[in-house]
């Protein structure tokens, strides 16, 4: 189903922001296809800010980005679309698509200005539907399904994209403890088949599960963890969430490390 071109996202002292005001500074980043990173952080420090400028919606700046070691504004939007998906946090739509049509608009980076989605097409639309476990909705109509399942559409819609990288914008975020679970699932099958992926969460202890890298924002810097347990220490999550945190350490039933965390009672 997906490529098998590599993809790197480089920034180098980047600096993000809206009218002049930069929310992160500094970012120094390296990105590949076949990893795993997780941003941690506060609402309002930047995370979606960051992705929007990675996926070249907004200008950095300062600093510079490099896809595949080319500049980022030298390639085109369907260009970028093919290499790096985005699954946003909040998905509306007033017009009554259907599940599997909204699947389908994935594969708009590669069709013509004027062309109709093909035979091939729709198959790599209806195998995404499959490995997100929602066959079930491929009929309904897009705006009368629940938040949970709209994101497993917009994740099946990245999916049909058949980009090598996929930014996801807090995707666990409207899905119960099932879908999460599953959510998690897919991520890691996407990793084993080579996929970069990006994701902000709001839950540490996730990255830790993913075996991820950690990208921490703390008072406008973007600092990189290579390895989750180095950023998922009380000190750390005090920096990045402003709170005194407890954590709990323990394993699962095979042994595997865990770890929770909960705010310090007063």
């Amino acid at each position: 189903m997906v490529r098998r071109e590599q993809v790197t996202i480089e920034c180098r002292q980047l600096s993000v922001g809206y009218d002049g005001r930069a929310v992160l500074e500094e970012v120094d980043l390296s990105l590949r296809s076949g990893e795993v990173w997780c941003l941690l952080g506060q609402n309002g420090r930047g995370k979606t800010t960051l992705f929007r400028t990675l996926l070249g919606f907004i200008r950095p700046l300062s600093g510079e980005i490099l896809l595949n070691g080319r500049a980022l504004d030298r390639w085109s939007a369907a260009e970028r679309a093919r290499m790096i998906a985005y699954v946003p946090q909040v998905h509306q739509s007033m017009f009554p698509f259907s599940v599997e049509e909204v699947v389908l608009f994935g594969r708009t980076a590669h069709l013509g200005l004027f062309a109709s989605p093909g035979r091939r097409d729709k198959a790599v639309a209806a195998r995404a539907i499959e490995m997100l476990g929602i066959e079930h909705l491929a009929d309904r109509a897009f705006p009368e399904i629940s938040g949970g399942e709209r994101q497993m559409v917009m994740l099946a819609r990245a999916l049909a994209q058949e980009a090598r990288m996929m930014i996801l914008d807090e995707p666990a975020s409207n899905l119960d403890y099932g879908n999460q679970v599953l959510l998690l699932r897919k991520v890691q099958e996407l990793v084993r088949e080579g996929i970069g992926i990006v994701m902000a969460t709001h839950a540490p202890e996730q990255a830790l599960h993913l075996g991820a890298r950690v990208v921490t924002l703390e008072e406008r810097r973007a600092v990189a963890w290579p390895h989750a347990r180095e950023a998922l220490v009380p000190e750390v999550m005090k920096r990045v969430y402003g709170v005194e945190i407890d954590m709990i350490s323990t394993e699962d039933s095979r042994g595997t490390p865990l770890r929770f965390f909960s705010p310090l009672q007063p």
